[in-house]
């Protein structure tokens, strides 16, 4: 059986929202429409993917199972269509993204040297999308760091550079040299804790109890949560040193291990210039 990727595009907004109504002005859609392409779906893959009452709706196991599945297959696809629109262009480009705090234009002057065939574009990512740029095709390259999920990609180390906490500038730790990251076990910590694990882990064995500091995508807004006091970010030395601003202080945290940059491509691309380009990127000096 053949699965029409428009149903699941509409099935997977749908299990974003967890509202038709919504999920039907997202899509730009009639939400009749919206319904009948759902039920079509469901008859389709004989199964139930959502329950509906009249106060909201819920995925099904089987809808929680394909919203996973469903994902990555978008992004392969938006990939696919990416690529072929590329190709069929005179001029040839290659997209790098990267991460804030991190200088590429030694990687561009390298490349654009050996490689004068390309047109070198840049974009600039989030903790949030580092690897999805290269699922789903708008990156060729992407200047990575860890940790991210490693799966269907190809990743080289790059360099490590220390982690600093970024404190509000009347903070009680503010003045310190450095600090240990038991310090900071009371603060809110206003991004994925999946980006800092020592914070994570510090703040299970001690068993905090309090609910989870809203997380922020870019750098900026961090900052600005951190400035007002609303808690603390854990960031790299250069994105500290790139974003300096009076009303925050970047203090060291001694026993909290360096954060790990990378380059990473799609695994399933074999394009001699995605490792020629990452051959020069691990010959630069980064530091």
């Amino acid at each position: 059986m053949d699965v029409d990727l428009r149903k699941v595009r509409y099935f997977v907004a749908v299990a974003e929202e967890l509202h038709f109504g919504r999920a039907a002005e997202r899509l730009h859609i009639a939400q009749p429409v919206l319904s009948r392409q759902i039920r079509a779906l469901e008859s389709e893959l004989k199964v139930q993917l959502f329950v509906r009452t009249k106060r909201s709706t819920e995925l099904t196991p089987a809808g929680r199972q394909l919203l996973e599945d469903a994902r990555p297959v978008l992004a392969s696809a938006e990939a696919m269509r990416r690529r072929a629109v590329q190709a069929a262009r005179t001029e040839r480009t290659f997209t790098i993204a990267f991460m804030p705090g991190i200088t590429v234009t030694p990687l561009v002057r390298v490349l654009s040297a050996e490689r004068p065939e390309l047109t070198v574009e840049l974009f600039r990512t989030t903790w949030d999308d580092q690897i999805e740029v290269l699922h789903d095709g708008r990156a060729d390259l992407s200047i990575v760091r860890l940790p991210i999920d490693q799966r269907s990609l190809t990743v080289r180390p790059l360099f490590d550079e220390p982690r600093v906490a970024m404190l509000p500038a009347d903070h009680r730790l503010a003045g310190k040299p450095a600090i240990h990251i038991a310090d900071l076990a009371e603060d809110d910590l206003l991004q994925d804790p999946d980006a800092v694990p020592e914070w994570r882990d510090l703040t299970a064995r001690k068993g905090a109890a309090r609910s989870a500091a809203p997380h922020y995508r870019s750098v900026e807004e961090k900052l600005e949560h951190v400035a007002a006091g609303h808690g603390i970010a854990i960031i790299p030395l250069s994105t500290a040193t790139f974003y300096t601003r009076a009303d925050v202080v970047a203090v060291p945290v001694e026993d909290l291990g360096p954060n790990q940059v990378a380059i990473a491509w799609s695994a399933s691309r074999r394009a001699p210039v995605l490792r020629s380009v990452a051959e020069i990127a691990q010959s630069l000096s980064w530091t």
